[in-house]
């Protein structure tokens, strides 16, 4: 870890967000596979929206979705960290572990290595109780990081922000508690 609002791993920067980011960061958004489990790609405006308002979390907080960059090439390949997620959730409130990388950087490790770090952050820096992080149902992928992260399965829920006819309304809560 360099500062509060960056961290390192071996092959990983998690940093503040950059103009640079937003043009990647809006391909990545659009790609409907990265989008899979969301209920829409997101057109650029709100893509651009997102990456402001979590820019200015970090600079308030000192930490939330942080821009990941691979070390060796200094691409940004999407977002890692924590966030306060929506008060209107049934296990709010709470601090959440999440992702969302571009599709060529899955299955590389990366998403597991950069969450690592945050969750370290958040225990050891925030003094976090518990972290928590969801998904839809049928995210495996995302699941498999949760798991891989040694977070447990806790239950299902509705998730309030997606409508009632979608088939990514019903979500997984997973939650990790720090080590004693």
């Amino acid at each position: 870890m360099l500062s509060s609002t960056q961290l390192v791993t071996p092959r990983l920067i998690l940093r503040q967000w950059r103009p640079s980011d937003l043009e990647p960061f809006a391909a990545m958004n659009a790609d409907s596979e990265v989008m899979r489990y969301y209920p829409a790609p997101w057109p650029r405006e709100q893509s651009d929206a997102f990456a402001q308002r979590v820019k200015q979390l970090v600079n308030e907080r000192g930490w939330g979705f942080w821009a990941v960059e691979e070390r060796t090439s200094g691409h940004f390949i999407g977002f890692v960290g924590l966030h306060t997620p929506s008060p209107e959730l049934p296990f709010s409130p709470c601090v959440e572990v999440g992702w969302r990388l571009a599709k060529p950087y899955w299955g590389l490790g990366y998403a597991t290595e950069a969450a690592q770090s945050a969750i370290a952050f958040g225990f050891q820096q925030l003094h976090l109780i518990e972290l928590v992080s969801f998904t839809a149902v049928a995210n495996q992928k995302s699941r498999a990081v949760m798991e891989r992260l040694g977070m447990r399965l806790d239950s299902e829920f509705d998730h309030p922000q997606v409508a009632v006819e979608s088939g990514l309304r019903r979500h997984v809560l997973y939650r990790l508690r720090r080590p004693l």
